[in-house]
């Protein structure tokens, strides 16, 4: 059953309302970008979107772009890698970085800390049954087979030992990326000498 719909009452046609197409957000704003203190201290990682914006704005400036560029009525912008704010800003870090599923396996890099094949899952060493805490230093990468084998008894009942005790992971960049993977770019503003998933 098709509707159709009646003109006003003053006679007059309805005026005529296109729907409007949704603009698709260009590849290069969709990107991350390094965001330094004037200090030339890191402080997080902001969308390119968000950097063009600083830029733009004489809040930040570009210390590092890419190949891309952004384009306006009036202005041509290469796209931000790095960029440094103009002005000190002061910002407490948090103590230290929120513990995840996916932050476990990058930390243990998806590997079985019990055998050494590729990690599925995660293990608490001292199972929860028995007051094991949910913690860095508690919870480590396992493959399905070892975490079904050991279930909720110890290391020392299975005979097992960890290769290194797990900790918490430190570092700039993690403390600012968390488990996203280092753009290479961002490298020498990090401290990291190698291409490193944070």
């Amino acid at each position: 059953m098709s509707i159709t719909a009646l003109p006003p009452a003053s006679g007059r046609a309805a005026p005529r309302r296109d729907p409007v197409a949704p603009t698709a957000q260009p590849a290069a704003t969709t990107g991350a970008t390094l965001l330094l203190n004037a200090t030339y201290e890191p402080l997080c990682v902001v969308s390119s979107r968000r950097a063009i914006v600083l830029v733009l704005a004489a809040k930040a400036e570009s210390v590092d772009v890419g190949d891309e560029e952004v384009h306006a009525e009036r202005v041509t912008l290469a796209v931000p890698v790095v960029v440094r704010l103009t002005r000190y800003v002061r910002v407490p870090f948090p103590v230290q970085v929120p513990l995840s599923r996916r932050a476990v396996f990058t930390r243990d890099s998806s590997t079985c800390v019990y055998c050494g094949a590729s990690a599925t899952s995660i293990d608490h060493v001292v199972p929860r049954s028995r007051g094991g805490t949910h913690t860095w230093e508690n919870v480590v990468a396992a493959c399905r087979r070892c975490n079904h084998v050991k279930a909720d008894r110890s290391l020392a009942e299975m005979g097992w030992a960890l290769p290194h005790p797990p900790r918490a992971p430190s570092g700039t960049a993690w403390r600012l990326l968390g488990h996203r993977t280092v753009d290479p770019r961002w490298r020498e503003w990090l401290g990291l000498t190698e291409s490193v998933s944070a």
